[in-house]
This record gives C-alpha cells, sequence and structure tokens, in this order.
C-alpha cells in the first residue's frame, strides 16, 4: 500500500513524484478510474483541482467525504482551477452543522 497518491496535470505531478508520491496523469476519461484505483491502494489520495473539474459535483463530494483514505483536491501548479472549501464536510463528518 502507498502511502499518498497524487492525480492530476504532469507538471504538478513531476514535483509530487520528486518528493516520493505515487503519481497518475489524469484527463477527463480517466480520472475517475484512476481515483477509484488509487483510493483501494492509498492511505492518502491527492486530486489536481485542475483534474478535479472534471469529475461530476456530486461524484467529487462523495469522495471528499471518504475517511479512509482521505482525498483531498489541492492547487495545482498554474492555480487556474479554485480549490473547495472542505470546512462545511468536516463539520459535517463530526456533526457540528447548525
Amino acid at each position: 500500500m502507498s502511502v499518498a497518491e497524487y492525480i492530476g496535470d504532469e507538471v504538478s505531478a513531476a514535483g509530487y513524484r520528486l518528493c516520493g508520491v505515487d503519481v497518475h496523469i489524469a484527463d477527463r476519461h480517466n480520472v475517475s478510474s484512476l481515483i477509484n484505483q488509487a483510493c483501494k491502494s492509498a492511505s492518502l489520495v491527492l486530486v489536481g483541482s485542475s483534474t478535479a473539474q472534471f469529475l461530476p459535483a456530486a461524484e467529487l463530494e462523495l469522495l471528499m467525504e471518504n475517511i479512509t483514505p482521505p482525498v483531498l483536491v489541492v492547487p495545482d501548479i498554474a492555480g487556474r482551477q479554485t480549490v473547495p472549501d472542505i470546512t462545511t464536510l468536516i463539520h459535517k463528518q463530526l456533526g457540528m452543522l447548525e
């Protein structure tokens, strides 16, 4: 089992690879299957923000609700896409919603 896996664009993946993270280059056709495979083999799954936009909003929300393994959307190198705010999601998981 790998500690962390990054799924995203090629340039951002190069940086994660240098840190020892297993990386997968994704596009709109394979992103869902790559994330599902990573969830089976990694302790932490990082998804680039430019790649996360290829997922339907409902699917992305379900993935981010995962506790094991945690799935996080991280900024890509260009910073073109925003990263979802996970505060509400964490509050929901902890039963802290008002």
